[in-house]
């Protein structure tokens, strides 16, 4: 049965730039073998897989897949799930919002503009300190040797993955900065964690921080560009009281840069303490995906 296919580079809006996702929007049928298969198959960061919503509050439901196993939530799936739908007519806004609904729950999506002007913002799990470190706790240790850290302490994030957050003096340390996989793999391993993620502070006009996601576990790779990480970095923020000073605790970041992207994610966090993690889309692939079921 041929099914409706859409590849996509999620917060960028030119090809190349953001963090690819592939969307299949006709996914029933399809057990979790063949999704499992399919994400295998189209070797990008994520696939996801689009369902009719089974409740009157949720305008979709959607399933995640690395790779190599299926992901409760991520936030550049979200987001990009989101554009495809819009882009197809598969999904109406009600009042400016979408609402997913999958394993981490009902999440609301913010639609803002149209086109290419589009934004899209999902309200991501809340995420919360597990653990308060120093530079040289034995578990970060050689994973931030050679690096110079900035005032904030690394930190434990939960926000659905756990990550290890680590300030770096400045934008050109974290530019600069060569990773070290053997120490990042033990350090993701011993904590049961995503692997570690550092950003700097940045003076640009675009952007108020640079970041870089080393993934250490289960495959080592830089992340080109990840909502749901940043997310935890805002929440982190905001609990230090250290927000950009900008209106309605609204930013943007930059990644992936230093792996031949250049993502732009725009983070806001609201009256409730919510952290919402989105940007824009562009399709580049679109077709029809033909997969036995």
């Amino acid at each position: 049965m041929p099914r409706r296919y859409v590849q996509l580079d999620v917060f960028a809006s030119r090809p190349g730039a953001g963090n690819p996702l592939a969307v299949v929007l006709d996914a029933e049928g399809l057990d979790d073998a063949a999704m499992q298969a399919i994400a295998r198959w189209t070797r990008l960061p994520e696939t996801t897989f689009v369902f009719p919503a089974t409740s009157d509050d949720a305008t979709h439901r959607i399933r995640i897949f690395s790779p190599r196993r299926e992901v409760p939530f991520a936030g550049h799936p979200s987001v990009g799930t989101a554009h495809a739908l819009l882009d197809a007519g598969l999904a109406t806004p009600r009042d400016g919002f979408l609402v997913q609904d999958g394993i981490a729950g009902k999440l609301p999506l913010a639609v803002t503009g149209e086109g290419a002007e589009r934004t899209i913002a999902v309200r991501t799990p809340r995420a919360r300190v597990q653990e308060i470190a120093t530079p040289d706790d034995p578990r970060l240790r050689d994973a931030l040797a050679g690096l110079k850290l900035g005032a904030l302490p690394p930190v434990l994030m939960d926000g659905g993955r756990r990550w290890w957050l680590a300030e770096l003096a400045s934008e050109a340390d974290l530019r600069n900065a060569t990773p070290n996989w053997d120490f990042f793999v033990d350090e993701a391993n011993a904590t049961e964690s995503m692997g570690l993620f550092v950003y700097a502070r940045s003076n640009d006009p675009v952007y108020h921080f640079a970041v870089r996601a080393f993934v250490g576990a289960p495959a080592q790779f830089e992340d080109a560009a990840s909502g749901a990480a940043n997310a935890t970095l805002a929440a982190w923020l905001a609990e230090r009281g250290t927000l950009p000073d900008q209106p309605g605790g609204f930013y943007r970041v930059s990644q992936g840069r230093e792996v031949g992207h250049d993502a732009i994610i725009e983070l806001r966090i609201d009256a409730d303490g919510d952290v919402w993690s989105g940007g824009r889309a562009v399709a580049v692939v679109t077709g029809m995906l033909d997969w036995p079921e």
